[in-house]
């Protein structure tokens, strides 16, 4: 796996460290009485924290993305690193394409063989509700990435994905201006993400009075997008612009050259290999674009808030947001300010790279009492 990049900017203005994580040694704290002394062999002394090693399960349900691989790859590197430091013993993927039951399926594997933590990449936000009541019963905690669910006993680990789809569509707006109409190209219909960019867009659109003529479901896949924003460009040739993020982007921004409307159709990015370098090829013209960052690492970052609360460890609840959601920083957009130095960083990457980060051990360790 590529190492994550050190973008100075980023984590400056994100308060991250975008950089390789560290891992934390088991704790060797002896158990104290609440008096101060020695534990004794009472049957009210409180318990000691597990030293493990432990087991951690993972469910992804989609492996058609750039995003996913690189997500999976991080938590492996992470795990790797726990593996050595004798805290992890073993990771459990299940890594396959699979629908709402399919997925329910995967978590009860896990359940089934037994693992101490579960880090999911959930397809809905309320479906998977009731296995996650099946693993809270087995005492196995649960990680939500990239999206949030509603279940309250599962931690949620991400940036918020309503606040990544205002800050894209305030720039978008700014740039189509007051009154403009518009097409959408967005993500799987009912995926939470997909819902959440949408609940943080729609207001700032309304507001300039910008006119959505439809919205148009790309699938979370460049292919799928590039398909999509052909069929509008014929079907509204008069648009002002088309929002959309993800892979879906490049897809979009192919369209748009075919269509040789790069710069009377705005479009909006997200910050990604292939994306950049389509754009980097476009710095001489009038084209202008952003592009935001939702960092595949999340993933990673979920596995070192795991192995603390495995090791016993208490959440500061001041940092815990709904009573269990932490919400990680945005990093700024990419622009046309930012764009050569982190373009610098990225651009042998290859085109499916995501601008990435992942908190450390020690950043994580911040979150606990």
């Amino acid at each position: 796996m590529k190492s994550t990049l050190k973008i100075a900017a980023l984590a400056a203005a994100a308060g991250l460290t975008l950089a390789a994580c560290s891992t934390p040694a088991p704790s060797t704290d002896p158990t104290t009485e609440a008096g101060g002394g020695e534990t004794s062999e009472a049957t009210d002394a409180p318990e000691e924290p597990a030293a493990g090693p432990f087991s951690i399960g993972v469910s992804n349900a989609f492996v058609g993305s750039e995003y996913r691989t690189q997500m999976i790859e991080a938590i492996e590197e992470v795990a790797n690193e726990y593996k050595e430091q004798g805290l992890l013993s073993e990771l459990v993927m299940e890594n396959a394409d699979a629908d709402v039951n399919g997925q329910i399926q995967q978590v009860r594997n896990l359940i089934n063989k037994g693992v101490d933590a579960i880090i999911i990449d959930p397809n809905s936000a309320t479906a998977l509700d009731a296995v996650f009541k099946e693993a809270e019963a087995q005492g196995i905690k649960v990680y939500a990435i990239d999206q949030a669910v509603e279940t309250e006993s599962v931690l949620n680990i991400g940036i918020s994905q309503q606040d990544l789809g205002a800050a894209s569509a305030e720039w978008f707006a700014a740039k189509v201006g007051d009154g403009a109409k518009i097409v959408t190209i967005e993500g799987a219909a009912g995926s939470p993400a997909t819902e959440a960019r949408w609940a943080g867009a729609e207001p700032i659109f309304a507001e300039h009075n910008i006119e959505v003529l439809t919205h148009g479901d790309g699938g979370w896949d460049q292919t799928t997008g590039q398909t999509v924003a052909t069929d509008l460009l014929a079907t509204y040739p008069d648009i002002d612009g088309i929002w959309t993020y993800d892979g879906m982007a490049q897809g979009t921004l192919k369209a748009l050259e075919a269509a040789g409307k790069t710069d009377s159709v705005q479009t909006m990015g997200e910050a990604r290999g292939g994306f950049m370098r389509m754009w980097n090829d476009l710095r001489d013209t009038d084209f202008d674009t952003a592009g935001v960052i939702n960092p595949p690492g999340t993933g990673a970052t979920a596995m070192h808030f795991a192995m603390n609360e495995l090791q016993g460890k208490t959440l500061d609840s001041s940092k815990v947001t709904d009573g269990h959601s932490i919400i990680l920083p945005l990093a700024p957009l990419v622009t046309g300010d930012n764009f050569d130095e982190i373009w610098e960083q990225i651009k042998d990457n290859g085109d499916g790279y995501v601008v990435d980060s992942i908190m450390s051990a020690d950043e994580v360790a911040a979150y606990f009492q």
